[in-house]
């Protein structure tokens, strides 16, 4: 795992020939196995993705497992023992993509060098703290299932975590993979327009982002709020912490018991769920 600094380490080079990390260079490589590589085409090339490849910052590369079959048919499934509907992934295939993709000297390495993910409703909840922690590693490997899963071998003794985007049924990984790496890829520095951008996400700090306006201040009748207008830099910092909270309280209060919150803002929120009684 690699932390930033802000200063002067660089030691990626002991690890990585590919990777630099040195003051706030950060390039980070997301390795995909897939059945459907064509599903990815699309994300990978516009968008916040297409500006991190550009800036390189980031590579993400898909591979089909079909590649380490060894059969006429390129066969990546078969029946469940002990019956059942539906197929299941073998673990060959599996197992021998992620050993060609890892570097030999971390062959025996686990998850403090780099992550290997298989996405699977089984897995533990996606959140943003998750997607801050996989955003400190320099490389990645996500496995998307398919069908009625994956061999549990896979789960044991290959994959390092397990990932579920929702509780909720999906026909395979490669949407939840599309979703980790997009919340990752943003959070890796250079990748959005301003470096606060993450920091004042949803979620980032347990509370859902305040309400945003643009021009025109005023657009059939509804204005917008005047402290926004103030040029009081204080003023609006206030006014956004406090409808953060407000927001949060009325739409996900539920986070409200893991966020940080000031003397101020704990009076605040007592008085507005009093006032909500």
């Amino acid at each position: 795992m690699w932390t930033l600094s802000g200063g002067n380490k660089c030691n990626s080079s002991q690890i990585f020939d590919t990777i630099q990390i040195c003051d706030k260079i950060w390039f980070m490589q997301i390795d995909i196995l897939t059945l459907f590589p064509q599903m990815f085409e699309s994300p990978l090339t516009t968008g916040i993705f297409k500006r991190a490849v550009d800036r390189e910052l980031v590579q993400v590369n898909t591979h089909n497992i079909r590649d380490w079959t060894h059969d006429k048919h390129h066969t990546v499934d078969d029946y469940p023992y002990g019956g059942g509907a539906g197929m299941v992934l073998k673990p060959d295939p599996i197992f021998q993509a992620v050993e060609a993709l890892k570097p030999v000297g971390l062959q025996q390495q686990g998850a403090d060098i780099m992550p290997i993910i298989l996405l699977t409703p089984q897995g533990r909840l996606f959140s943003q703290q998750i997607a801050f922690e996989l955003s400190q590693y320099s490389r990645l490997i996500l496995i998307c299932g398919h069908y009625e899963g994956v061999d549990e071998r896979v789960i044991e003794h290959l994959a390092t975590d397990e990932i579920s985007i929702g509780d909720y049924v999906l026909s395979g990984g490669e949407l939840p993979a599309m979703v980790v790496a997009d919340a990752v890829v943003r959070l890796i520095p250079g990748v959005l327009g301003s470096e606060t951008s993450a920091v004042d996400d949803s979620y980032a700090t347990d509370l859902l982002e305040y309400p945003q306006y643009t021009r025109p201040p005023e657009y059939r009748g509804w204005a917008v709020p005047e402290v926004l207008l103030s040029g009081n830099h204080g003023g609006v910092a206030r006014w956004r912490r406090e409808q953060a909270v407000l927001r949060t309280l009325q739409r996900r209060p539920e986070l409200l018991n893991k966020a940080s919150l000031s003397s101020e803002e704990k009076h605040l929120l007592s008085k507005l769920k009093t006032l909500a009684e």
